[in-house]
């Protein structure tokens, strides 16, 4: 590797173990995965079976994206996947790839981001497996939820991680850029999960904090009557407020 690949790798696996500490409840055992952007057409990704909290440079695979699309719209069962996963590979006697590969992919190709982390925090995933989670996640309790997150997240259905789920998210992800414009920073997975992309790491941390805040904050609203969501013409204006959006590049560019 090169001087700006051992970079990217080093943030990589820094940001992996921090989203992996036990005692913030986003992931266990092998649960979750992250990932990195290289350039162009490679992305680091997690390797099947690494442990978040404890992963190192050999946990992750450079795997290269053009094929992974390809991949997405052509495969047939979970023996082609396997298959393809094994031939997008930078290095053939590099480790297999996470199944959610597939999903990475897709916000390198659509989203434009540059880390990626798909965490299962136990208080999201209160909310994602409910049947109201649609509703609970409508709307924004503070401001700096709208800051961080986005004015709009994007909620996917559940799908079988893999093929599946792929499909589905290329088909979500296309129309909530065609209806909005511009990418989501975080997506929800129905039923799994949620996916934080950033430009930076720390930016990747920064929306899964705060998503667990604000998933924390709605669980207790429920004691006392329901959540009072702020009206939406104030999570815009604070969305686009030159001061709150400077103060949110510089917190996304800090690092630990």
């Amino acid at each position: 590797m090169n001087e700006k690949e051992d970079a990217i790798l080093e943030q990589l696996i820094g940001l992996s173990r921090r989203l992996g500490e036990p005692e913030r409840d986003l992931v266990i055992l092998g649960d979750g995965n992250t990932s990195a952007k290289v350039d162009d057409d490679t992305f680091f990704v997690k390797a099947s079976g690494s442990y978040l909290h404890q992963i190192s440079a050999d946990g992750f695979t450079k795997v290269r994206l053009s094929p992974i699309l390809e991949l997405i719209d052509s495969a047939k069962s979970d023996a082609d996947i396997q298959k393809g996963l094994t031939s997008v590979k930078v290095d053939p006697a590099g480790r297999h790839p996470s199944i959610e590969t597939l999903l990475h992919a897709l916000t390198y190709s659509l989203c434009g981001a540059s880390f990626v982390g798909h965490t299962h925090p136990i208080s999201m995933n209160s909310i994602l497996c409910s049947r109201d989670a649609r509703q609970a996640l409508s709307g924004h309790l503070f401001s700096e939820s709208a800051l961080y997150l986005g004015n709009v997240p994007l909620i996917v259905p559940y799908a079988d991680p893999g093929m599946p789920l792929a499909r589905g998210l290329k088909q979500e992800l296309l129309s909530h850029l065609d209806k909005y414009g511009e990418a989501p920073r975080v997506f929800y997975l129905l039923n799994h999960g949620m996916v934080a992309l950033g430009k930076t790491a720390q930016e990747v941390e920064n929306i899964t904090a705060m998503a667990v805040k604000s998933a924390r904050i709605l669980l207790g609203t429920y004691a006392v009557g329901g959540p009072n969501f702020l009206p939406q013409a104030d999570m815009i204006r604070i969305a686009s407020r030159p001061d709150e959006e400077y103060r949110r590049k510089l917190a996304n560019q800090k690092t630990n």
